[in-house]
This record gives C-alpha cells, sequence and structure tokens, in this order.
C-alpha cells in the first residue's frame, strides 16, 4: 500500500496539449466508417484506405466470433487486442470500444448505430492506475466518504483511477476497464475536452472548477446531464494528488430530469427500419422506465398484411406475435424469448387482452389476470421466475389498427409501476408504433421498387469483344428511395460496342418505370448505328413526348423524365476510337495504360426533356488497355465532402495500379462511400481492347462489274489464310451479293472488309451512296430482288450503317453452328 505522503509533486501544465486521440468507426456489418488522423499516424493507413473496408483486417488473428461476443448486448468494452500495421508489424494496444447513435444528417432523419474504437496512442506514457494512491477499502475510506455523489478519480496525467457504480452505469463500463483512459478517451465529445481543461486547472491552482450538465444517466454529453464540479483531492500536507470528478443531485431531480431526458429520447429512430424502431424502444425504457422490455408485432402485419385488430375478447383460440426486440438489465439470460421467434398468447392472457380492448394495464405477479394466464402458458411462469413482480402491458396502436404490444417489468428490487410512468411509457410506446408502421410501407414500397429497378437493369451483360466490362449498382440507402439510374453495354455492327449511363430525375416506382422505357429506347435507336449525338437529340424528343403523356398541361413542365440525363458512347476496336455526347451527364473519366488519369473534354449538353437544344459528338483514340469509367452522379455525392475533394479521392482511387475492373469498381466504392448513398449510384467499368491486323482485311474496289469476281477472290484467300475454309461457299455468296448491289443501286468508292472475331465472320460493302437497301418480295419474273434476301437466310444478323460520306452495308455469320 502506497501512503499519501509519498506522492510526488508532478502536475499537469494547462498549456500541455494531450496526445493524438486514434480514434475509428465501425459499423454493425463490422465495416470501417471513419478514420481520425491519430488512427493514421498508428497503423500506417490513410482514410481512403481502410474507409470502407473490414474492421477485421486491421486485427492480428481471427477475432470473429470473439467480436460478436463482446458486442452482443453491450455498449461498452475494454480490453487488449494486437493491431497489424500496414508495414505487416504486429502492435499490441489496449482499445476502448463504446457503441453510439450515429447522427442524422442530409435528407435521412434517423440515426444509425455504430461503434466508436479508441486505441492507446504510439508513444505515450504507459497508464498508472492507482498510483501514489490508495487502493481498496482504503480508498473508500479516504475519498468516497468525502463525496456522496457519483464520483470518479483521475491523477496527475488525467487517467482515471476509481469510479463508482453510478459513473460504471453512465459510462457503461466496469471501473477496471475505465481505469488508465482520460475522460476524453472514454467519451470522447466537446464537453469531455471541456472537463479536461478544468481539471489541468484544478491541478494547477487548487481550485473547484465547475462544468455544466456534463453526465447523466445515458453518459457523457446527453440531454438531461447533470452539472459537474471537478475538486482537489490532496494529501496531508495539502498538495494537489488527484481530481475528483462528481456529478451532483437528488433522489427528487434525478426523477424530474430522468423524464426529460426519456421525452426528448421519444424520437425514436422513426426514420429506420421497424426492427431498429423496435429495439430503440426498448433500449429507452430498459433500465430507466422498467427492467426488461419486450415487443411484439403481430405475424399477419409483420408478414407484409395491413394492421388490425386480431380477436374478439373471450376467443379460444391464441394470437401469434413476433418477438421483434428484447432488452433486459440481466442481458442476453434476462430475455425470455429470444428477437425473431414467434410468441402464441392465449386468450386469458394480458397480452390478448390489450390488444382486443386498446388499453394499457398493470398486473402484479399475484393478480388473478396472471395466476389464469400461468396456468394456461409456460411463458407467465418463467416471468414469474425471472424474478418480474411488477408487468405493464401496452398496445402497439397507429393509424387505427393493431400493430402489437410491448411488455414492460420490473424486478423484486423495483417499487410497482405508477400512473405516472404508465403515461410516460404511453407516449414512447405511441411514437414508436408510428415509427414502426411508417417503416413497413416504407420497406413494403422500397422491396416493389428495388424489384422493378433490378428486373430493369440488364441481367447478364452482352457478350462483345471490344471491352473488359465490370458493373455495379447501388440503391439510395435514405428516405428517398431507389431512384432511375441505369447502364447498359450494346454491341453493334463491325465489332463496335456502345457505353450508356443515365440516370432518371426523381425516386421511386415512377423513376423506376420512366428509366425502363428510356432505357428500351436507347436500345432501340442503338440498332439504327445512329452517332450519339443524334441518338441524344431523338431520346431528347422521346422525353419530351413521355412528360407530356404523364403530365397535363399546366404540369408539363414538372413531369416525370424532364431533366434526366445520359452519356452515351461508341468504341471501335478496329480504329481504337470513341465517339461520345453527353446530355447533362458527368464526363467519363480515363486512365491510360501509364496510370495518367483524366476526364474527357465532352460538351456537356442539356439534360433531357427541353427540347430544341442540341449534342454535340467528341472522338478520341484510346490506347489498348486503357480504362473508361463511366457513373452517375451519386458517386460523387456526399454528405461530409464537396465535388472537389470527391473528384480528387476518385483520382487518387484510379491512379492506384490494378488490372481488373470488378477491382476498380470495388476500389471506388470503398473510397467514395462512407455511408450508404443519399442518391442511386451506377458504376461501370471498361478496359479496352483492340482486333490486330490479322483480324481485318480491307480491299478498295473498282466500279466495275468484272470486280465481282475479284471480290469473290480475294475473299476466299483470306478464308484461307485464316483457316477458314468451311465457311468459303457462304462467304463468297454473300460477298456477290453485296458487291453486286454497291455495283448497282450505289456510288464510287467502293470497298470490301472482311473482319474475323473469335468465332464470327463479318463481311462490310462500303460505297458513297446514302441509299439504303431494303427486302422486298421478287416476282415470278423478276431479274432481282432476290440478293438481301439470300444474305438474310445465309447471314445470322445484316443491317446498314450510315455515315457522313455514305453506307456500309454488312452481314455477321457464326463460324461455330452452337
Amino acid at each position: 500500500m502506497v501512503r499519501p505522503s509519498s506522492l510526488s509533486g508532478e502536475r499537469a501544465r494547462p498549456d500541455t496539449p494531450p496526445p493524438a486521440v486514434c480514434t475509428a468507426t465501425v459499423d454493425e456489418r463490422g465495416i470501417v466508417t471513419g478514420w481520425s488522423e491519430g488512427a493514421g499516424r498508428l497503423l500506417g493507413y490513410g482514410p481512403a484506405e481502410i474507409v470502407g473496408r473490414p474492421a477485421a483486417r486491421l486485427v492480428a488473428g481471427d477475432v470473429g466470433e470473439r467480436a460478436r461476443t463482446v458486442a452482443a448486448g453491450r455498449r461498452g468494452w475494454s480490453g487488449t487486442a494486437v493491431l497489424r500495421h500496414q508495414d505487416g508489424r504486429h502492435l499490441e494496444r489496449r482499445l476502448l470500444a463504446r457503441r453510439r447513435s450515429s447522427p442524422p444528417t442530409g435528407a435521412d432523419t434517423g440515426a444509425g448505430r455504430e461503434w466508436l474504437v479508441v486505441a492507446e496512442a504510439a508513444g505515450r506514457p504507459p497508464a498508472r492506475p492507482g498510483q501514489a494512491l490508495p487502493e481498496g477499502g482504503a480508498f473508500a475510506a479516504w475519498a468516497l466518504r468525502q463525496l456522496p455523489c457519483i464520483v470518479g478519480v483521475f491523477d496527475p496525467d488525467l487517467r482515471l483511477v476509481e469510479a463508482n457504480a453510478a459513473l460504471e452505469g453512465a459510462l457503461a463500463l466496469t471501473a477496471r476497464e475505465m481505469r488508465g483512459w482520460r475522460l476524453a478517451e472514454l467519451a470522447p465529445h466537446p464537453l469531455s475536452d471541456r472537463a479536461e481543461a478544468a481539471m489541468r486547472l484544478v491541478l494547477e491552482g487548487g481550485e473547484v472548477q465547475h462544468v455544466p450538465d456534463l453526465i447523466g444517466p445515458a453518459g457523457v454529453g446527453t440531454e438531461g446531464g447533470w452539472p459537474a464540479s471537478l475538486a482537489p483531492l490532496k494529501d496531508a500536507d495539502g498538495r494537489v494528488r488527484a481530481v475528483s470528478l462528481v456529478a451532483h443531485h437528488t433522489a427528487e431531480a434525478y426523477a424530474a430530469r430522468q423524464r426529460v431526458l426519456l421525452q426528448g429520447q421519444a424520437r425514436i429512430d422513426v426514420a429506420g427500419d421497424s426492427e431498429r424502431t423496435a429495439q430503440e424502444l426498448a433500449e429507452v425504457v430498459v433500465p430507466a422506465v422498467a427492467d426488461f422490455a419486450a415487443v411484439d408485432v403481430l405475424d399477419v402485419f409483420w408478414r407484409g398484411g395491413e394492421a388490425d385488430v386480431v380477436v374478439p375478447a373471450g376467443s379460444a383460440g391464441r394470437v401469434s406475435l413476433s418477438r421483434v426486440a428484447a432488452r433486459s438489465v440481466l442481458g442476453d439470460g434476462g430475455v425470455l424469448v429470444t428477437p425473431g421467434e414467434s410468441v402464441r398468447y392465449p386468450a386469458v392472457s394480458p397480452v390478448t387482452r390489450c390488444l382486443v380492448e386498446g388499453r394499457a394495464a398493470v398486473y402484479g405477479l399475484g393478480e388473478p389476470a396472471m395466476i389464469r394466464w400461468a396456468q394456461e402458458d409456460p411463458q407467465a411462469a418463467r416471468i414469474g421466475e425471472a424474478g418480474v413482480q411488477s408487468l405493464m402491458v401496452l398496445p402497439l396502436h397507429a393509424q387505427g389498427g393493431m400493430l402489437g404490444a410491448v411488455l414492460l417489468g420490473r424486478h423484486r428490487s423495483r417499487e410497482p409501476f405508477e400512473a405516472e410512468d404508465v403515461t410516460l411509457a404511453e407516449q414512447l410506446v405511441g411514437t414508436a408504433a408510428e415509427g414502426i408502421h411508417r417503416a413497413r410501407r416504407r420497406g413494403r414500397g422500397h422491396t416493389t421498387t428495388v424489384t422493378l429497378q433490378r428486373s430493369l437493369l440488364p441481367q447478364t451483360l452482352s457478350e462483345q469483344h471490344a471491352f473488359d466490362v465490370a458493373t455495379r449498382y447501388l440503391p439510395a440507402g435514405g428516405r428517398a428511395g431507389v431512384g432511375g439510374d441505369w447502364f447498359d453495354v450494346i454491341p453493334l455492327s463491325g465489332t463496335r460496342v456502345a457505353l450508356v449511363v443515365g440516370d432518371v430525375v426523381g425516386h421511386g416506382i415512377r423513376a423506376s418505370a420512366t428509366m425502363g422505357r428510356i432505357r428500351t429506347a436507347v436500345r432501340t435507336l442503338a440498332d439504327v448505328d445512329l452517332p450519339p449525338d443524334e441518338l441524344l437529340t431523338h431520346l431528347d424528343d422521346l422525353v419530351v413526348h413521355l412528360s407530356a403523356e404523364e403530365a397535363g398541361p399546366q404540369e408539363a413542365e414538372g413531369a416525370a423524365g424532364i431533366g434526366t440525363t445520359c452519356l452515351y458512347a461508341i468504341y471501335d476496336p478496329i480504329s481504337r476510337g470513341l465517339a461520345l455526347a453527353r446530355a447533362g451527364h458527368p464526363p467519363p473519366a480515363v486512365v491510360a495504360p501509364d496510370g495518367a488519369v483524366r476526364f474527357l473534354d465532352v460538351p456537356p449538353g442539356p439534360p433531357l426533356g427541353l427540347g430544341g437544344l442540341p449534342f454535340e459528338t467528341v472522338e478520341t483514340e484510346l490506347a489498348e488497355g486503357s480504362l473508361l469509367v463511366l457513373y452517375t452522379n451519386g458517386l460523387l455525392q456526399a454528405r461530409d465532402r464537396d465535388i472537389d475533394e470527391a473528384l480528387d479521392k476518385m483520382f487518387a482511387t484510379l491512379a492506384r495500379p490494378a488490372t481488373a475492373p470488378d477491382v476498380i469498381c470495388d476500389r471506388l466504392l470503398a473510397a467514395m462511400l462512407t455511408h450508404p448513398p443519399d442518391d442511386d449510384i451506377a458504376l461501370l467499368v471498361a478496359r479496352t481492347r483492340s482486333l490486330g491486323d490479322d483480324q481485318v482485311a480491307t480491299w478498295q474496289l473498282g466500279f466495275d462489274p468484272t470486280v465481282v469476281a475479284q471480290a469473290r477472290r480475294l475473299a476466299t484467300d483470306q478464308l484461307e489464310a485464316w483457316g477458314l475454309e468451311e465457311a468459303g461457299f457462304i462467304t463468297e455468296l454473300v460477298v456477290s451479293e453485296l458487291v453486286t448491289n454497291a455495283l448497282r443501286y450505289g456510288r464510287e468508292p467502293v470497298r470490301l472488309r472482311l473482319i474475323h472475331q473469335g468465332a464470327t465472320l463479318i463481311c462490310e460493302v462500303y460505297d458513297a451512296s446514302s441509299t439504303a437497301p431494303h427486302l422486298r418480295r421478287a416476282r415470278a419474273f423478276d431479274e432481282g430482288g432476290r440478293g438481301l434476301l439470300l444474305v438474310g437466310q445465309l447471314a445470322q444478323r445484316w443491317g446498314t450503317r450510315h455515315t457522313a460520306t455514305g453506307k456500309t452495308v454488312w452481314a455477321e455469320q457464326f463460324l461455330d453452328p452452337h
């Protein structure tokens, strides 16, 4: 035992800055959502390298089961773990983890659940729990005898030395777990920093300092907190050896502040999903109002039906409910029925009576109603075995319908429920019921919209040989709902491929349906082989007509579809040329094979639906192996950064070496997103390929009927060089008919081109006329009119594409019969 007289005279100077706090936030799935500068210095990772990744990669060894055990039913944890540095070193550090609600931002008015993890900073002096202070019973006799309220004692380094039971309850950690940590580490909050500054003044001057509303039953900085006094603890010689933190309250003030606190928390996460809303209700009432809480929802409503009254009074049947949430001061051992399981209540139970009458009621364990229930239902007997002496049953009622019931219980150590408790509980349960009802309806609508949206997106990408492609689609995570973002990959003639990304304005089923109509129109126009600017012009006219059909004359300006953005690009793997145009859409990013990142300078063009404004096609050449990144603006939108910061992060991510488009997609999403997106995200990443000279053969032909035989001979020789002699007969017929048509109906010059790609052979004949050939029915004595019909029967596909100087008629045949 160290005597107080042996304490040194060291003090923490007020001008000494505290060491940087190493913090990170981790969501309930184990994904890192926040990363501080101190954490980066400790482990060598920057935010872009770790945010969005599993937290398990930071810890050496398999921690999955251990983490689940620690996280279950707890608000806080402290212990030692071996961390993995970026360079591979292992660092043993003390960790402190606290569960908290993340603050709502943007359109989302709810609060998510996450863990705030604090690591012992590198290079900090070792903790000195209990140094130069009496321990055990001597400590209680020396300090707690002087301080009758909630108490925490901190040494000259501002590290916690001892805490009483009330402080343990407020911070959800035991005194052993808290020893050696500073208040700013135990509960990072601006009020904690103010309290530590005041502690330094106490150490320096020996005067009592006061911090208003510092700490309460729910922790530091919460509503309803009590004012705290920071007082010096001196040895026999009058020297300051420690600082005490004392939160002042009386029993009457405690009850009043507790009710104010609960009423402030009555906005129970009504914007989140129904399970989270129910769990928030259970966490609010336990232990403040009850020792046990269970939220049971009618099965018919939980499975997607509407809220309704269940059974008539006196019915001999049982009512089936699903236990959505449960909480007990005894931990999981006090939860009689695990959330997710079904509960069946007999007609004589207080729960059934509550559902029928729609009124709250309080029961003692020995009342006749409880005895009758126990005789028919083993669950009632287990309630008594758990020590519950007072039971409150409240209806979960919203918008004229019954959703279920809430059970609250108090153990032997607490007074029975009173009228004031019932009133307060009714207010909390009513708020939660409205939230659950809205969440279930919103969830059904969201599921329908997501199903529609995903069914309208490409289920599989069309086979093509111009790109290696990877795509991602993320629906919006906020209350706005699913939007109308889409992407597509469309094979065109001559081995060319079109890439499309678009964003329909608005959210919900209407936006998804509009997206489906526009995507179908893009597919149809792409088959006509229009250049990008002409395709967007036709698409603009379509959106104008769709908007006029869906809205009356007075509402046409705000009709669905107006403001839709789109980017349409065509890549030719033979010339490696890229032609693209955009309608109000963000420009694509290009990563050259050497790693240089740039945006393509494409005139923006107006969004679709405005009508009468031009679009412009831009052409460029891409080196083989270039990376093309198309995306919707949801990727750049974030609550916590501006557009320039988002673009910098995108550039930095794309500059990192990678080969697979799938890897690049995952990297981009992990780097750009720190939370569920507020808007839909469609992402398409394509790496370019090219066709070599040995796969393409081109000949300039004379404008004379005798060249038809020459063209057949050139084609046959080329097929022999490619080892495709078996395709010679059909190819000769196709070449003969297409060249003859060009000579008869077209203008010089005439060119013949053969393309061999995989199991496909393409024959193209170009001439300078813009007149397009078409199929017709030849009469019995007609000398012509059968050539294209023959081509259509011999080839799998054929068509015409126009250019500024003429047209190309093409035919494609498959070399593999399967």
